[in-house]
């Protein structure tokens, strides 16, 4: 079990796809997204498996990911943000996205 004071060290946010692309010579399908999280935080990077959304139907999806963890070395990319989702039967992610309109940037509590 953790205190609430640990997951309140997590910045969890809204944002949305700008840019959706493959990254190239990977050696597992990832796609590179450009998230918009507002003017407080702008744009960030995120290099995810997404097997389950064609290109064209990312972008402009709201969504959910961690803004605070250190960046990680995807292949040639840099990952700024985790981008949060839940796997479905085969194990492929199915992003967490908000059900209403909410403002970029919003923060998950």
């Amino acid at each position: 079990m953790i205190e609430y004071k640990d997951f309140e060290k997590l910045n969890i946010r809204v944002g949305e796809i700008i840019e959706a692309e493959l990254l190239p010579n990977a050696k597992y399908t990832t796609h590179k997204i450009t998230i918009d999280f507002g003017k407080e935080i702008g744009q960030k990077i995120s290099c995810a498996r997404l097997v389950n959304y064609r290109l064209d139907e990312l972008k402009g999806l709201r969504i959910i990911g961690v803004i605070n963890f250190p960046e990680k070395q995807i292949g040639t990319s840099i990952s700024q943000v985790l981008t949060l989702g839940v796997p479905d039967d085969n194990k492929e992610c199915v992003l967490a996205i908000p059900n209403k309109e909410v403002p970029l940037g919003g923060k998950l509590y």
